[in-house]
């Protein structure tokens, strides 16, 4: 154990012993020892060439770690990139999806036609057969008690006034049904919407040209087809030969730039009925 440790008594001077035990040389000199032990320091140091044990190891990677690391870490940043960009694609194309111009015309036709439906009167409302400019009242077409009448236009009657408490508009009049109209009418291949008074209305009892005197015409949507030349873009069901209230649109939207398609297909119920 040379040259490793040190032993360094801290103070050869002893206490006096205890009384009497200096009459005892055997306790005397044990006492000694014992002294000299209690107080002794032990000092480490480190023999020629070998181990110092009192220097503290230093934290850190080995060769082969930072190896390892440098090798996985570009994987991980790799598989982290690919799966942001994927992402990224992703939202886009549903974003657009969902932002698409046929889509946003898809839910405007859908608002006001339900809108303009929910207002009229159920014995107001007209679907019309359109050749060129001549609209004609869609009728059924055989004598069954319950069929489907189909057109390519319909008229909404409704008031646009509140009822006051002098009637100044004579809302409550039974002869009079509407102050205002809505028409829906295929034009080419656009879907077109007229807002005009009532009376006179879209178009001259039993049918004619349209009426364009006082009236607001707006174009919801181009590219529209019917798919079928049976059925006409407008159609309710009819119970000897009356509406019963129901009146449904079905048409296709398609878009120019990549003949992406939409169907259009929902029903307005008329549930206002005056007078009865």
């Amino acid at each position: 154990m040379s040259g490793m440790m040190h032993q360094a008594a801290k103070n050869k001077k002893y206490d006096p012993p205890p009384a009497g035990m200096d009459r005892n040389p055997a306790l005397l000199g044990r006492y000694s020892d014992l002294y000299e032990m209690r107080n002794m320091k032990y000092q480490f140091r480190p023999a020629e060439g070998g181990f110092d044990q009192g220097r503290r190891c230093r934290p850190g990677f080995t060769l082969m770690e930072l190896v390892i690391a440098m090798l996985i870490s570009p994987t991980l940043a790799l598989v982290v990139g690919i799966l942001l960009v994927s992402g990224n694609r992703a939202w886009l194309r549903i974003f657009n999806s969902a932002q698409n111009e046929i889509k946003q015309d898809a839910q405007a036709v859908t608002i006001a036609f339900e809108s303009m439906a929910r207002k009229t009167n159920r014995l107001g409302y007209t679907i019309y057969k359109v050749n060129g400019n001549v609209f004609t009242p869609a009728v059924p077409k055989t004598s069954n008690p319950q069929e489907v009448v189909s057109g390519d236009a319909v008229e909404f009657r409704y008031w646009n006034v509140a009822l006051d408490k002098t009637d100044s508009y004579k809302v409550m009049d039974v002869t009079k049904t509407a102050t205002v109209y809505a028409l829906f009418y295929l034009d080419g291949n656009q879907l077109k919407l007229d807002y005009g008074p009532y009376p006179p209305g879209a178009v001259p009892a039993g049918g004619g040209a349209r009426n364009t005197s006082g009236v607001t015409t707006k174009v919801l949507t181009d590219n529209v087809s019917t798919g079928s030349s049976a059925i006409g873009a407008f159609s309710h069901t009819t119970l000897n030969g009356v509406g019963t209230g129901c009146v449904r649109i079905s048409i296709t939207l398609t878009d120019p730039e990549d003949n992406e398609t939409v169907r259009v297909m929902t029903a307005g119920l008329v549930r206002s009925m005056w007078p009865r």
